[in-house]
């Protein structure tokens, strides 16, 4: 596995019922099921329009415990939608980082892991949907269409959903090390 290193730039919770956005937190203790109080929080969740092999509501694991996203790509996805800054709160990310541009494209299986031992494992692409683009457009009144241009500014570039592989405690301004998937049989 190829070894990279990156800077949790922030931590956040998704705490208030009423919204997806998430506001920032200076340090969490992950659970199983993820950060406690987090509208994601769980170790199993209802199916819904990401997994339409199963009836919906239908109990299912929770791949969706932890969002990811990078400095970089929302960095990208502001040049696209030609705003000043896309905040990681307005896509309601749990954890912002530094350091790993290429974020969204890790594979499934990659580890995030953190100082106190604690380990997030990745489940893929965060899909881009229109969500966040209302709320980026809420920032941005004077463009058009925001909404809908944010899904195609964000494919490829929306972050990473992760499951909490292993409880503990992560901080602000933690160097994270990234453990990348590279698919091989080590049976082979």
């Amino acid at each position: 596995m190829e070894k990279v290193w990156a800077t949790v730039n922030g931590i956040l919770i998704a705490d208030d019922p009423e919204t997806f956005v998430t506001r920032r937190i200076k340090e969490v203790n992950l659970e199983f099921g993820g950060i406690r109080g987090d509208r994601h929080f769980g170790i199993t969740s209802k199916a819904d329009s990401r997994q339409p092999m199963y009836p919906r509501g239908t109990e299912i694991l929770n791949r969706r415990q932890i969002t990811i996203v990078s400095e970089e790509e929302l960095d990208r996805i502001a040049e696209e939608l030609k705003v000043e800054l896309v905040l990681p709160e307005w896509l309601g990310a749990n954890l912002f980082i530094k350091g790993f541009p290429d974020l969204t494209k890790l594979t499934m299986g990659s580890r995030i892991l953190f100082p106190s031992g604690a380990g997030l494992i990745c489940m893929g692409e965060n899909m881009p949907c229109t969500l966040p683009g209302d709320e980026i457009q809420k920032h941005y009144e004077d463009h058009e269409r925001l909404s809908f241009r944010f899904v195609r500014a964000g494919y490829k570039r929306r972050g990473i959903v992760c499951a909490v592989e292993r409880p503990g405690k992560i901080h602000e301004n933690d160097e994270v090390q990234i453990l990348v998937n590279d698919f091989t049989n080590p049976m082979q």
